[in-house]
């Protein structure tokens, strides 16, 4: 039987002993195993941001001002360090619009000027690099209780 195989039908406490079982003693192995997993559970939050936000590869590359093969090797292998701060805040405000908004409508919500940001659009935002103003916008945009105080 393949080794995926048989992890799938392991729950995932038992799964962590067989791995423990087999590399417990080796730290750095299980640093690195760890590193792995979040980088792919990264990949797949950001997967879901771009299909969410109605985005492709060559759109994406230009709001992150990278080419469209370094975006997809983050969706296969996640995005570097110095990129998991802007994609968290990002995939925070995707949270809040998928929560918030139909699905269908996401595309046009990003890409519609917002007159509070000036007549800028949440994609605009994305792609001037300011994540925490598109986080801060969507935060706005949905803080209910502010328009009952």
């Amino acid at each position: 039987m393949r080794p995926e195989t048989v992890l799938r039908k392991l729950g995932p406490e038992e799964a962590a002993l067989h791995v423990i079982a087999a590399h417990g003693h080796e730290d750095a192995w299980l640093d690195a195993f760890a590193d792995s997993l979040d980088r792919r559970r990264a990949a797949r939050s950001f997967a879901r941001t771009l299909r969410a936000w109605g985005l492709s590869q060559a759109e994406a590359a230009r709001c992150f001002g990278v080419s469209r093969q370094a975006i997809g090797k983050w969706l296969r292998q996640g995005a570097p360090a110095e990129r998991k701060t802007i994609l968290s805040d990002l995939a925070a405000a995707t949270d809040l619009l998928v929560h918030y908004l139909k699905r269908d409508r996401i595309p046009a919500a990003v890409r519609r000027p917002i007159p509070a940001l000036d007549g800028v659009s949440l994609l605009e935002l994305l792609a001037a690099g300011d994540t925490r103003g598109v986080l801060a916008a969507c935060r706005e945009m949905f803080a209910f209780e502010q328009a009952h105080g």
